[in-house]
């Protein structure tokens, strides 16, 4: 993505434009992964924990980016559709995990399937994760 499209993403979702916050969205673009606070410290070179850690709270926050549950340990992200916002996100689909290189996509044409909860029980999230080997590693 260009930096005009990348910083009228960040206008759309009630952020200003920092080079932080345009370095990172440009990994996120750049990639059909989801990515680790991890990979980005290594994609963006000399980059601050803190601030990098502040901008994927605020990037989360306002819809800009989900995390991408994996079942691992680590958190991931991944970037959202275009019609998230701070009040909604429209990200329950599955999360593909490859157990041999460990990287995660989102399967966005499988969807987590409704369920019917016991009496009393309400639902905050559900996650659905596929494990098994991507086509580089099958």
């Amino acid at each position: 993505m260009t930096e005009p499209q990348l910083t009228r993403i960040l206008k759309d979702h009630g952020l200003r434009k920092t080079d932080i916050r345009l370095q990172i969205l440009q990994v996120f673009s750049d990639q059909d992964k989801a990515c680790s606070q991890q990979d980005l410290q290594q994609a963006l070179g000399d980059v601050d924990r803190v601030t990098l850690y502040r901008t994927l709270r605020s990037f989360e926050e306002k819809g800009l980016i989900h995390r991408a549950i994996d079942g691992t340990d680590q958190t991931k992200y991944a970037l959202c559709h275009d019609d998230c916002t701070v009040h909604e996100h429209q990200d329950d689909h599955a999360h593909f995990h490859c157990i041999a290189c460990g990287e995660t996509i989102c399967i966005e044409d499988v969807e987590v399937p409704a369920v019917n909860l016991p009496a009393g029980y309400q639902l905050r999230e559900a996650q659905l994760v596929l494990q098994g080997y991507c086509a580089q590693c099958a």
